[in-house]
């Protein structure tokens, strides 16, 4: 098993709470029973979706998805907002890459509560290595997905900083600690790898 005590450690010293689950299926069970009569937004995970959280969530609560038919503004309006991290330094520092910024700003401004799903295969030694996995392992494989004609998804190996018109990582977003324009934020780590 992953040993996630120092990142835990340095979480909570940034104000975050944060829990631990051994597999995905007990992570969605936590946050089914968790959450209860909300609305739910959820910007463009992989980790949300391939973990199969959207259905059991939509039994009892209002969840707000543009892969689930809501245009990406409305998941902005909701009471939670659930999402992941591109990168997660060990220290503490949680870096997202955005092309659009709804997921970003939904982040940091507007929600009584924030979920950061994070699977150990996002996990980075330190700040450095979380922008760089965020930029070189993250963000190409999004773009492949979306079937952007980048020169990281043409290459799949790496950021290229490009000035292409199809580029996805148009803005980058470090929080050092709990933005105080949330209610409460929580990490809930996953120790099974989980989206990009």
């Amino acid at each position: 098993m992953t040993d996630f005590t120092k990142v835990k450690a340095n979480l909570e010293k940034r104000g975050y709470a944060v829990t631990c689950f051994a597999t995905a299926a007990e992570a969605v069970d936590y946050l089914d029973g968790k959450l209860d009569g909300k609305t739910i937004g959820v910007g463009g995970s992989v980790s949300i979706r391939e973990m199969g959280l959207f259905d059991p969530l939509k039994t009892h609560n209002t969840v707000v998805s543009h892969w689930e038919g809501s245009r990406k503004e409305d998941a902005a309006f909701t009471q939670v907002y659930l999402s992941s991290v591109n990168g997660l330094a060990e220290t503490g520092e949680i870096v997202n890459i955005d092309g659009v910024g709804n997921r970003i700003a939904s982040t940091v401004f507007g929600h009584e509560e924030v979920y950061f799903v994070v699977g150990r295969n996002k996990l980075a030694p330190d700040y450095d290595g979380a922008v760089w996995r965020a930029r070189n392992v993250a963000s190409p494989k999004n773009a492949i997905r979306l079937q952007r004609k980048t020169p990281c998804a043409v290459k799949g190996d790496k950021c290229y900083d490009c000035s292409s018109p199809e580029r996805l990582c148009r803005g980058m977003l470090v929080l050092w600690e709990a933005s105080s324009g949330i209610g409460r934020t929580e990490i809930v780590l996953v120790d099974e790898d989980l989206g990009f």
